[in-house]
């Protein structure tokens, strides 16, 4: 389960993004908690979430197309020092009790130019500190257990914190969380890439658009992920207005919530490193996603926090296994050339769809309620997944066909 942590670079990666995902975490529970104190407003819950994230959407594709040509372990350097200062400002305007939803936005268009560039960047860079290809799959299952044991913990804490101090604390502890990472990516020993040719970026972008969309594997998968990042994954926005409208509680019950779906999502990344080949990610990936719209959906209809706590260990497992198998399934098969812009399209398709998800969810919850948008969001997640299932054949070949390759 643990075979890639042989790999020096990568235990450097995973030691300090344990720690510095916990601190995301924290600000991620504590900016909405924050938003819904203020307003009460589950519009500006949305619209929150999609400031954070739209930026992703519109710059991925561009930024795939720098990140080919890039030293991608110094974007990253870059991307946390700015994030760390990012987490610094949250932190300075909370704690000195000027905070407004208005400094929020801001603040959260930022992280997501950050991220637009951070996000496929990391992606790309888990190949090069993996020597041993026959890792890669471990590798990406074991971040995704490092993400949801921050998932677990990281709401926790939050929800205790809040309560106990205000959000300012988990903002400013965010930003110190960042020296991990940024010290495990400084002691790094690197070896650089040759600077390949380029052409214009209008004209690689066009290259990486058209290779994904003659890849029927890859396009199968980006599809459905954008389909549940779309549809499913804003029930995570509303989760402060289902704990406050629906069961009755505060940002300790909705820390709690979190931390349920952080339980399933750990164990579903537990389950993926435990594989010892990517042989029948084709047929897991359409059934966790049908699983993960089921349990959205009882989770909509369920009346009491105790019920539904065990129904979003489900929903994160479900969550998880989709997009971890997604990620390993188009990093197995893509040529090493389009890496970069590939990784950019999965990222648009799995963070960038999200905004729209969050602004659609928070519309929605604004008419029907917060209840009846998890369920409809949950119910198109299960048709997505039912259509996968008539081209998984093409996910399984081109599988098979990137096995066969020698591997370095």
């Amino acid at each position: 389960m643990w075979r890639a942590l042989r790999h020096r670079n990568y235990r450097l990666f995973f030691a300090g993004q344990s720690i510095s995902l916990i601190g995301t975490w924290l600000t991620r529970v504590a900016t909405g908690w924050l938003v819904f104190r203020l307003t009460s407003d589950p519009f500006l819950l949305g619209l929150a979430g999609f400031a954070g994230q739209i930026p992703t959407f519109l710059l991925a594709p561009i930024a795939g197309v720098l990140i080919d040509r890039w030293d991608r372990h110094r974007v990253l350097v870059v991307c946390q020092v700015l994030a760390m200062l990012q987490s610094v400002g949250l932190a300075y305007f909370a704690l000195d009790g000027s905070i407004t939803v208005a400094h929020v936005l801001v603040l959260n268009v930022i992280q997501g130019l950050i991220n637009a560039f951070d996000t496929p960047a990391r992606q790309t860079f888990v190949v090069e500190m993996i020597e041993d290809k026959g890792d890669l799959s471990n590798a990406i299952a074991l971040n995704s257990s490092m993400v949801n044991f921050a998932r677990l913990a990281g709401p926790a804490i939050a929800g205790v914190l809040i309560a106990a101090v205000g959000e300012g604390w988990c903002f400013a502890i965010d930003a110190f969380s960042y020296a991990a990472v940024i010290v495990s990516l400084v002691e790094m020993r690197v070896v650089r890439r040759a600077r390949r040719p380029s052409r214009a970026i209008g004209a690689e972008l066009r290259d990486g658009f058209w290779y994904v969309a003659r890849s029927p594997a890859i396009r199968a998968v980006l599809a459905l992920l954008a389909t549940t990042s779309l549809m499913g994954l804003p029930y995570t926005v509303l989760m402060p207005m289902m704990s406050a409208d629906v069961f009755g509680g505060g940002s300790a019950t909705n820390g709690f919530l979190m931390s349920a779906s952080g339980v399933g999502a750990l164990a579903g990344a537990i389950f993926l490193a435990r594989r010892a080949s990517t042989r029948g990610l084709g047929a897991i990936i359409p059934r966790a996603a049908i699983g993960f719209g089921a349990s959205l959906l009882v989770f909509a209809v369920t009346p009491t926090v105790w019920l539904a706590a065990p129904i979003l260990v489900l929903s994160g497992f479900g969550m998880i296994v989709q997009m971890a198998s997604s990620n390993t399934v188009i990093q197995t098969i893509v040529d090493e050339d389009m890496r970069g812009r590939v990784m950019a399209f999965y990222t648009m398709a799995f963070f960038g769809t999200t905004p729209f998800g969050s602004l659609i969810a928070g519309a929605l919850a604004d008419q029907i309620g917060a209840p009846a948008t998890i369920a409809a969001g949950g119910g198109v997640c299960i048709l997505g997944g039912l259509l996968f299932l008539r081209v998984r054949a093409s996910v399984a070949a081109a599988l098979a066909e990137a096995e066969a390759r020698p591997r370095g």
